[in-house]
């Protein structure tokens, strides 16, 4: 099998390099592109292959038998390299999802947390809540004595849950994939092993390190300390190399397990790292803009792009995404969709019944004045892909830390460091997300899938903590709404509804949101959201504030995709 890997170079701006200068790694065609150019003209974007006889213009490619996008081209080439070698789009997203864990350490990783949909070929569609559970030691009161009311962030290990990346890519593997598991891992493996060259983002989030931070991350602060610097990752090499051999015990019963239990002192015991953290879950189902999109339950959010899609569809949305009532629209149904959320989400929730319960509040979905509720924010490190193949497969997978690098905690032997979804807990007595041993905390994470008539229509993402919701219902209305092409709809400019500080702060917050917008929106949205009372900030086109989504769509013969500019490196791919 000869694959032809088609490169979507992100569109370069100002903000493209946080050097000042390309990305060496990223600027040049790797091996696995050699022979294949990609063209890009100032007005829109254009890939073209020698097999192709036309160009394919807006950054949509088009592939037959299976196609990839990621944040990272490394990740998207360790997804087509299983194509080439037989694999399915389950083998596909392992791969780019370990490959991204080793590359990406500031969005992802094995000591976070894990939420996939897989499309089988029978079509029909499983949820997977690899997300991670409170140890056993886990107690909000001695939180509170020591005079904490909400989370810690930071530097604090009650902030982190047992991982479930490791045990989410075992249960994938094991009911889906077609390849050894030594196979999906090896191009992660290469990379944490042999090195690879820090990318822009993750130079600029490694200077975002305290002391300690940088103490715990030594590892990393001490490699990627500007683009383009090489990096490498031994200890995840190895335990790549154990996981591929011993699988999920290698992992939680070997030295990282021993690790994270001897870091927690009394907080995680060795039964804890013994349970399995993942889960197959029924999807969370809601019929809007003509298709049917499917998401995780609680305790993920994505009751929340569901519940404000359902709010919109029952609305007369406006024809062109470019006239001020649309971005009111979508705004005022974000806010009404959200206005509960620090309430009513918690890992024993009613996806169905919270999503009925947004619909019902229709009529407080009011264009002519701001909300005042609290809102999602912008911020958050997590990253997004997808896959699909012509057998029938399809994958949306979200991965996380939370916040970049999580805790900023690692645990010492491997050099993992480890994610803080802790924060999503609540310390108020007697809250139904209150922290609690076995609990998991509520989650941002919000992968999507669509059909229409029982048949895939999209997979579609994005990282952005808090505000995934409000992304993922834009994304919505302007492919199935508008019928914008996959590109079309991930390089469209999009508002996002921000806290005061954090990506995980504005449920605590009073104050109104903010709406950021991106510079390259109609300005009528500016001022017509500033008239009814909100405070619109003007954000750089392609901000990755405003999230890092991709998505494929189906079409006649193939497929179409797209990877967000706003990811810097990220890419699509086809064959």
């Amino acid at each position: 099998m000869v694959v032809s890997l088609l490169w979507l170079i992100p569109w370069t701006t100002p903000q493209t390099c946080l050097s000042g200068a390309p990305h060496p790694q990223y600027a040049d065609r790797s091996p696995a592109v050699r022979g294949h150019r990609a063209l890009r003209s100032a007005s829109e974007e254009v890939v073209w292959s020698p097999t192709m006889t036309t160009l394919v213009p807006s950054g949509s490619l088009r592939a037959v038998q299976a196609v990839a996008a990621t944040a990272d081209q490394l990740a998207t080439q360790a997804a087509m390299a299983m194509y080439d070698r037989g694999g399915n789009a389950v083998d596909a997203a392992i791969a780019a999802n370990a490959a991204i864990a080793v590359t990406g350490p500031h969005l992802c990783g094995l000591g976070g947390d894990l939420f996939a949909l897989v499309r089988d070929p029978d079509g029909d569609v499983h949820a997977l809540d690899a997300s991670g559970r409170a140890g056993s030691g886990a107690d909000a009161a001695a939180l509170r004595a020591d005079g904490f009311d909400t989370m810690p962030m930071r530097h604090d290990i009650r902030a982190v849950t047992v991982p479930g990346c490791v045990d989410g890519w075992m249960a994938l593997h094991e009911r889906f994939a077609r390849l050894d598991l030594a196979t999906v891992l090896a191009p992660a493996t290469r990379l944490a092993a042999d090195g690879f060259l820090a990318s822009p983002l993750l130079a600029a989030s490694v200077e975002l390190l305290d002391e300690r931070g940088r103490q715990q991350l030594a590892e990393l602060a001490e490699q990627a300390v500007a683009p383009a610097r090489p990096v490498r990752r031994p200890g995840v090499a190895l335990t790549l190399q154990a996981i591929a051999t011993g699988g999920r015990r290698a992992f939680y019963e070997g030295a990282f397990g021993e690790g994270l239990v001897a870091l927690g002192d009394g907080w995680f015991s060795d039964v804890d790292l013994a349970t399995v953290q993942a889960d197959w879950v029924d999807p969370l189902t809601a019929d809007a803009f003509g298709v049917r999109l499917l998401t995780m339950p609680p305790a993920s959010q994505g009751y929340l792009a569901l519940g404000a899609a359902r709010l919109v569809d029952t609305l007369e949305l406006p024809d062109d995404a470019d006239d001020a009532a649309w971005a009111q629209m979508l705004v005022a149904a974000s806010i009404v969709a959200s206005s509960d959320r620090p309430d009513v989400l918690h890992d024993r929730a009613d996806g169905a019944a919270l999503v009925a319960a947004i619909e019902a509040r229709a009529d407080e979905v009011d264009r002519r004045r701001a909300g005042a509720g609290s809102v999602p924010a912008a911020d958050g490190d997590t990253t997004y892909l997808c896959t699909a193949d012509a057998s029938g497969f399809a994958v949306s997978l979200i991965q996380s830390n939370a916040s970049g690098f999580g805790s900023w905690l690692a645990e010492p032997t491997t050099g993992i460091n480890l994610h803080n979804r802790g924060l999503g807990f609540s310390l108020q007595p007697d809250h139904p997300a209150e922290l609690a041993p076995g609990r998991r905390p509520p989650h941002t994470l919000v992968p999507v899938l669509a059909t229409r008539d029982g048949e895939l229509a999209a997979v579609l993402g994005s990282m952005g903590g808090d505000a995934q919701p409000q992304i993922v219902l834009q994304l919505a209305a302007r492919l199935f709404g508008h019928r914008a092409s996959p590109a079309g709809a991930v390089n469209a400019p999009r508002f996002v509804l921000r806290g005061p500080q954090t990506g995980f702060d504005t449920w605590s917050s009073r104050r109104p949101p903010i709406v950021a917008v991106e510079a390259h929106a109609p300005s009528t949205w500016r001022t017509a959201l500033s008239a009814i009372g909100h405070e619109v900030d003007v954000v750089a086109s392609f901000d990755s504030r405003f999230g890092h989504a991709h998505v494929i769509t189906t079409e006649a013969g193939g497929f179409a995709v797209a990877a967000d500019p706003r990811a810097r490196i990220g890419s699509a791919a086809g064959v």
